[in-house]
């Protein structure tokens, strides 16, 4: 099989594949929605479609899926809130009225295997959607949507709430995981009809002291599970690096991570759930590479230690931000991408240890997936 990124940027999808030199491995080989903001792509496996989310401002949010890679895109139904009713009090942090509209997808994942119809899409403002039928139609997960604590979720790197990570459990389909910005970490059991946010453990120096073990206000920034050990979970939190040894009940601060344990993009090993990948920032106001270095961190011992890896990455006035979806790992587990809001895309055959970057100038980029074809 061959192996092809697809980037999904501020002005189209494009899809990378191997030009086979030494110099210039990965070039662009096609591209979609040119000149068009693309918030999110995704490969079904299972189906072979290619899906791509679409934020088109004041013209909405359009959903297009393609039959297989290579295939014509066409315009297919998008996620739709219900009508708010009229006596809602429905508000943001700020007192502003919370739109039951779809602004803007950010989340995107495919069911289990025994569920080959199945996705799950998760949106600003915070809403949860599945569908049965490879994405002709949606249905809110009305249960997290109504679910009294929403009320208390809070804007993450956008005004509005937004659930951005999704993880199926590869043993029960029904187990879902959902992580939401400044609303921590929610499961079910029962593929949705019925909710729980435990998030032991987890805190949040940003808030007052009475809230700050909160688990409904924990800025979860990325969620990721590890398909060969589903117990094993991690999160790059607003706080740092947390990691859970029991599919998320209770989990654990990893510390002394240089040069810092703050950023938004986490990715874990398919096969091994003590290997994972994190893009260090400087915290909060600055959020700019530590010295204009850009380095990956990974840690191949469950956040004993990490290994510090620059190999190929520019080190000098580098100012590339890396988004939660802009890293990804391949199923092998061998091979890494990651792309920034500068435009740059840097791959990796060789688990990070060196990088080389792609034969591409990119709009900023929102999200970076590995399709094998």
């Amino acid at each position: 099989m061959a192996l092809k990124i697809l980037a999904a940027t501020r002005k189209g999808l494009f899809t990378l594949s191997k030009s086979g030199t030494a110099s210039n491995p990965w070039r662009v080989e096609r591209t979609d929605f040119l000149a068009d903001n693309v918030s999110l792509t995704l490969h079904d496996a299972r189906s072979g479609r290619l899906y791509a989310a679409l934020d088109h401002g004041h013209f909405g949010v359009k959903m297009h899926v393609a039959e297989a890679p290579g295939a014509p895109f066409v315009e297919t139904p998008a996620p739709a809130y219900p009508p708010k009713p009229d006596d809602n009090n429905d508000v943001d942090m700020w007192g502003k009225p919370i739109p039951w509209s779809t602004v803007r997808v950010w989340g995107l994942e495919t069911g289990g295997t025994d569920q080959p119809g199945v996705l799950w899409c998760g949106t600003l403002p915070g809403g949860l959607f599945r569908s049965d039928d490879h994405g002709k139609s949606w249905n809110i997960v009305d249960s997290l949507w109504r679910n009294p604590k929403r009320s208390e979720w809070m804007g993450g790197g956008a005004d509005l709430p937004g659930l951005h990570s999704i993880c199926v459990d590869p043993r029960d389909s029904n187990v879902v995981r959902i992580a939401v910005s400044s609303g921590g970490v929610w499961m079910t059991r029962d593929g949705g009809a019925t909710w729980s946010n435990d998030n032991t453990g987890m805190w949040q120096d940003h808030a007052p002291e009475e809230h700050k073990f909160n688990p409904n206000g924990q800025d979860a920034h990325r969620l990721v599970q590890a398909p060969s050990q589903p117990d094993r979970m991690w999160i790059q939190h607003h706080n740092g690096i947390f990691r859970s040894d029991d599919s998320g009940s209770v989990w654990h601060e990893v510390l002394n991570v240089k040069p810092s344990s703050f950023g938004f993009a986490v990715a874990v090993h398919p096969k091994d759930g003590d290997t994972a990948w994190f893009v260090p920032e400087i915290k909060d106001e600055k959020r700019i590479q530590d010295g204009g270095k850009l380095v990956v961190t990974r840690t191949r011992d469950g956040g004993k230690s990490f290994d510090v890896l620059s190999n190929g990455l520019p080190q000098t006035h580098a100012y590339d931000i890396i988004y939660r979806h802009a890293l990804d790992v391949s199923s092998t587990g061998n091979d890494l991408a990651f792309g920034s809001t500068t435009g740059g895309l840097w791959v990796s055959g060789d688990q990070g240890d060196s990088w080389t970057q792609a034969d591409a100038r990119l709009p900023p980029v929102y999200a970076v997936r590995f399709m094998d074809v």
